[in-house]
């Protein structure tokens, strides 16, 4: 495995990459791995014949008063795990060396950015299409792997793949959930023992939705009362939204049908700010 930190030097590897008729994966991460982050990996591996793991922590995404100072790093832990993985180049710059004195280009997805996340967080998605439109354009992939967790993220990212004409297939990986039910999150480990039991209050929240819309309730309007009352039984909660979406459009429903996604995010005393989704009906298989 072989450790790349200047662009111009993860372009000229891809370059060669292409020229010998290899397929190149690339899995965007900020770094601190888990078992969601390794799935990914392997996923790329199972579709490419090269596997690029990008490693930045991305300060244009993250608004003021949020927390890019603290957000958890160990650069020898991450790569003791992905050595263990099929990869070949983890692509880790600076932001120096991602961001030139001057800097002032902008990528942004108007519409789908403005959901869910977008009203908390309105500098966040604008940074992460911008950092990841940068990603494609240094490792040229043809194909990259993002975690189903960040669910409108994957969709904003969709939108603009095919908006932009960009030659990247993107594929969805399904949430990796610890054996609790937890979404694995590097911000897990933000969590103390009575936060971590607050934290459930998500999936648990995503499986009593499931339960009810399966009984028939298709009103989202009593779904969400269920889930409000649901989530704030836990101790140290606040939730962010909880939102009852179309699966494509992120437009919000009255009433549940086969598009519709549960997307939430809850804040846990007030520490950490966590995210979960599901669709609330079974899929069909494709």
């Amino acid at each position: 495995m072989e450790i790349i930190n200047k662009p111009q030097e993860m372009l000229a590897w891809s370059r060669q990459q292409a020229q010998q008729g290899k397929r190149v994966g690339l899995v965007p991460t900020m770094g601190f791995f888990h078992e969601g982050h390794l799935r990914l990996m392997r996923r790329a591996a199972s579709l490419c014949d090269r596997v690029v793991v990008s490693l930045f922590v991305n300060p244009t995404q993250f608004g003021p008063n949020e927390d890019l100072d603290r957000y958890p790093r160990d650069f020898e832990r991450d790569m003791a795990l992905v050595g263990q993985e099929p990869v070949d180049v983890v692509f880790a710059p600076t932001p120096d060396l991602m961001y030139l004195p001057g800097y002032q280009t902008e990528v942004s997805v108007k519409q789908l950015s403005t959901h869910l996340c977008g009203r908390s967080r309105p500098v966040h998605f604008a940074g992460v299409t911008t950092v990841v439109t940068k990603l494609f354009n240094i490792v040229q992939p043809n194909t990259a792997v993002f975690g189903e967790k960040d669910f409108q993220q994957l969709a904003i990212i969709r939108r603009m793949v095919a908006d932009l004409n960009i030659p990247v297939n993107i594929v969805g990986h399904p949430i990796v959930r610890e054996p609790d039910g937890l979404a694995m999150s590097s911000r897990n480990a933000y969590l103390d023992p009575a936060n971590r039991s607050a934290a459930l209050s998500l999936s648990t929240g995503l499986a009593k939705v499931r339960e009810a819309a399966a009984a028939g309730e298709r009103s989202v309007a009593a779904l969400a009362q269920m889930l409000e009352r649901h989530i704030h039984s836990f101790a140290g909660t606040k939730i962010d939204y909880a939102s009852f979406v179309d699966g494509d459009s992120l437009e919000a429903m009255e009433t549940v049908d086969d598009r519709t996604v549960l997307a939430m995010a809850v804040h846990i005393d007030g520490k950490v700010r966590l995210i979960d989704n599901g669709y609330v009906l079974p899929q069909q298989a494709a």
